[in-house]
């Protein structure tokens, strides 16, 4: 059986969505692959070596505390080199990449993610046999540092199990939802200022992050602290149930490599509005799967709310071509694409 290592500096339990990809994966095509995990250890409670969900082993290196992330491109290698493997699949251009830089194997696969960062991405996009992106824009930014070998794979979804909420639970008129991390790149600040121009409709925010207290004095000072609620973050079963009985998702983010939530609102079956930025137009197709509006523009994205709320024709045009065009997102779907490299 062909031993494959997954270098990811971050897992579960510190996992986000770029890393998704290094677990999900492996757990698709376990039994066909000896896959290895090799990440950092980044706390003292977790053990050096695990399982993932008891079937993928991981080998956790450094010393337990958030310095790990840097030593990872270096001792990464080191534990690579004892597995022998004959294929090496880095999971995001950064920590892991620069490891991928380091290693030596018959295969060397690596996986971008970010259109964020661009520290030593050409050195590392070059040491890789080959690239994959998730999204297009992303790989015009690959090709443009020397590398021609680009594959588009997008992340994935666990598109069943979103399908069963959005059929389990009931939509809330006027529910809008926001899931991801509070950051300025996320443009909620905008989404808030949305908000306030479309009187009755409500919004739930789910994620954590720095801006978390800026944006609940915005809330104040926008006078609309009984229409939104901040609800941190949520287990997978949890955030399925707020997407099925949401009407709009709207993520009106300033940059995104690709956006799995647009995806698994989508899937879910909510009508979904975004920017056209990044990746995000990958996803959503105006009018179609989606409507996309400018990032930085609270009044067309005003606008945008208003439009699918009180359309209902359109709503559901969009509700049901987007929850039949996610299902090609699914991770069994992904997985067989990876397994093609393998």
């Amino acid at each position: 059986m062909k031993k494959i290592v997954i270098l990811s500096a971050f897992l579960s339990p510190l996992r986000s969505g770029a890393e998704a990809c290094a677990e999900e994966v492996p757990l698709a095509l376990e039994g066909q692959y000896d896959f290895t995990i090799i990440t950092a250890r980044m706390r003292k409670g977790l053990p050096k070596k695990d399982k993932l969900q008891g079937k993928i082993p991981v080998i956790r290196v450094g010393f337990g505390c958030t310095f790990d992330k840097w030593l990872f491109p270096f001792l990464a290698p080191l534990a690579t080199r004892k597995l022998k493997p004959d294929v090496i699949h880095a999971v995001l251009e950064t920590y892991a990449g620069l490891a991928l830089v380091f290693c030596k194997a018959p295969k060397k696969i690596l996986t971008c993610q970010t259109t964020n960062r661009s520290l030593l991405k050409g050195l590392i996009v070059r040491s890789a046999d080959q690239v994959t992106c998730i999204s297009r824009a992303l790989a015009e930014i690959i090709q443009g540092l020397g590398c021609n070998s680009v594959l588009l794979i997008s992340n994935g979804i666990h598109a069943a199990e979103l399908a069963d909420a959005g059929l389990n639970e009931e939509r809330i008129p006027g529910s809008v939802l926001f899931v991801g991390r509070l950051e300025k790149m996320k443009g909620i600040d905008t989404l808030l200022q949305a908000v306030a121009k479309v009187p009755g409709v409500t919004l739930d925010i789910v994620g954590d992050g720095s801006q978390k207290e800026l944006l609940q004095n915005l809330t104040t000072d926008l006078g609309i602290t009984d229409r939104v609620q901040f609800l941190g973050y949520l287990p997978p079963e949890s955030l399925a149930k707020h997407y099925a009985r949401a009407q709009v998702f709207c993520g009106l983010s300033r940059s995104e490599a690709l956006g799995n939530v647009f995806l698994e609102a989508q899937a879910a079956g909510c009508a979904v509005i975004g920017t056209s930025v990044g990746g995000i137009p990958d996803i959503l197709d105006h009018e179609k799967t989606g409507l996309i509006v400018a990032p930085d523009n609270a009044d067309a994205a005003a606008q945008a709310i208003n439009r699918i709320m009180e359309d209902t024709d359109l709503r559901n045009r969009i509700q049901e071509a987007s929850a039949a065009r996610a299902q090609a997102f699914d991770w069994s779907v992904i997985a067989a694409q990876y397994a093609k490299l393998y």
